[in-house]
């Protein structure tokens, strides 16, 4: 896993903008083997505040706060490294849903976003709009797969 850099610059000291924090996350969770999940930000009200916010707890399956968002950073390893297998015509296995509006960059690798009734294949640079629906996420290639998403709370 390569270590993941924060900077956070929404400080000021004397009317100067200026860099509070430069370091690496330190909070990385590994819940299925090699897939690496840091929530790296995330806000608690609507409009967000230039506040100090509460480290998240990473979880496997998002959890947004109500009326917040928070920033999230995926390593999505192969299936075959996690173990999965999705049988043709039968739902897959991580198959989810959040209560969230979900903004998805594909960084590096691929990987297939797997609706109920169809899916498709996700390469560097795209970008998926995930609107509080039933999803999943499959990596079918030998290499890993790399996005960054933000989530905010929807109804």
């Amino acid at each position: 896993m390569r270590a993941i850099p924060r900077r956070v610059i929404t400080a000021e000291r004397n009317g100067k903008s200026y860099i509070k924090q430069d370091a690496i996350i330190t909070n990385v969770s590994e819940h299925y083997p090699n897939l690496i999940i840091s929530d790296i930000w995330q806000t608690s009200q609507m409009p967000a505040q230039f506040i100090e916010e509460s480290p998240v707890e990473n979880s496997a399956i998002p959890q947004v706060i109500r009326n917040g968002t928070y920033f999230r950073y995926v390593q999505i390893p192969p299936d075959k490294q996690l173990g999965i297998e999705a049988p043709i015509g039968q739902p897959h296995p991580l198959m989810h849903q959040t209560a969230s509006l979900d903004y998805i960059v594909i960084l590096s690798g691929e990987i297939y976003l797997i609706t109920d009734i169809e899916e498709t294949l996700l390469q560097a640079g795209d970008i998926v709009i995930q609107r509080g629906t039933n999803h999943a996420w499959s990596n079918r290639s030998d290499q890993m797969c790399l996005q960054l998403a933000i989530l905010i709370d929807a109804k």
